[in-house]
Formats: C-alpha cells, structure tokens, sequence
C-alpha cells in the first residue's frame, strides 16, 4: 500500500509540472523560435552576431563639415532576427503533426532591455533604458520570416550613461535581452527572447 501511495504521489508531481510548464508556454499549440540575431552599426557596418555601438560619429564629407570643421553625428543602430514556428505537440512517428493556418503568428512589438554581468543594472545610470519597438511580421505556419527593428534608439546615445562616453575611452559592455511578442491567428499571446552582445563606445570612425 505504501508503495502504491508513493507512485501516486510521484504521478501528481509530473502532472504538476507538466501543467505548470503549459501555464509558462501560454495556451497557444506553436512556439515561437529565434533561429538568430544579428545588428549592424548605424550609417555603417554589416550584420554581426554582436554590436561595437558607437555612440558618436565624426562627419567630414557632408556640406558644412570638413577636416578642421567637423561635424559630430549620431545613428541609431539596427537588428534584424530569423523567426519559425514549432508546434508543441509533434504528433506520433507514424502520424506527425501537421501545422495549420489558424498556427501562424504576427509579431507586432518588441522589448529592448540591457543588463551588465557585474550586477550593476541601473537604466540611466550603468546602462540605456528599455524600451519598446513597434514591427510587424506575420511568421507562417511552415517556413520562416525575418524581421527588422531598432535595437539602439538616437536618442540613448544624447543620454546618460552613453553620453559620458563621447568624451572618455571607457566601454560599457551589456547583454542586450530581445523579446518578441505576437499572436497567432485565433488570438493566443506568443513570445520568445534572444540576446545579443553590445559594447557602446566612441570608437574609431571608419
């Protein structure tokens, strides 16, 4: 009897977990996947698997600018990530599940937030604030899609902590956290996260 009881307190736990991951995943039958991520420097550079952000960029081409008269400018920089769908239930070997329409997903917003491995995390202060970034993508049900977003705003490079670094050599080193979020089509709430290295800095113009 004892044991009996055991095995059924045993079955209560796995189903327990097992709901409590549903719950985590959300009520829709697919995942969304982040097959990867990349950014590219503003005014310049090709995608990368990291970002050197720079925060400050000096202009000696355009009218009014010159070698003793330089300009400073500033870009904001910009990433573009590979997204699939993974349906949670796979079916069996022999009769594999097949995706339908109603599993497509359309990702209209995204969350930046930075954080630094030291712990020190203060927005303005140790890194950029988050924010949000507005991006429409429809990701089939079957194949991929690809979208493309801001991941650096113009305007944290005019604020704290990133405007200090335009006159000093210091570099601020983050792990840039990329959610996406969307819905599929009969209205489940679908999310997924990347990351991405960034450094800011005034680094060397090119």
């Amino acid at each position: 009897m004892r044991n009996v009881r055991f095995i059924g307190l045993i079955a209560i736990v796995a189903a327990s977990i097992s709901c409590g991951d549903v719950v985590r995943q959300g009520r829709s039958p697919v995942f969304l996947v982040v097959d990867n991520l990349t950014a590219s420097q503003g005014g310049t550079g090709s995608p990368s698997g990291f970002l050197l952000s720079d925060v400050i960029r000096v202009d000696t081409t355009s009218p009014g600018c010159s070698t003793t008269n330089p300009c400073s400018t500033f870009f904001n920089d910009t990433a573009s990530a590979q997204l699939h769908l993974s349906l949670k239930d796979i079916g069996t070997p022999t009769t594999p599940a097949v995706p339908s329409p109603n599993n497509e997903v359309t990702v209209t917003r995204i969350h930046i937030a930075y954080r630094r491995a030291d712990g020190r995390n203060t927005p303005g202060v140790d890194v950029p604030y988050s924010f949000d970034a507005a991006a429409t993508v429809t990701v089939p049900a079957s194949g991929t899609a690809t979208i493309g977003f801001e991941i650096v705003r113009h305007a944290a490079k005019l604020e704290p902590p990133l405007v200090q670094l335009q006159t000093n050599s210091s570099i601020i080193n983050t792990i840039t956290d990329v959610t996406f979020y969307g819905r599929d089509l009969v209205g489940n709430e679908v999310s997924a996260t990347a990351t991405i290295q960034i450094n800011f800095g005034n680094f060397a113009d090119q």
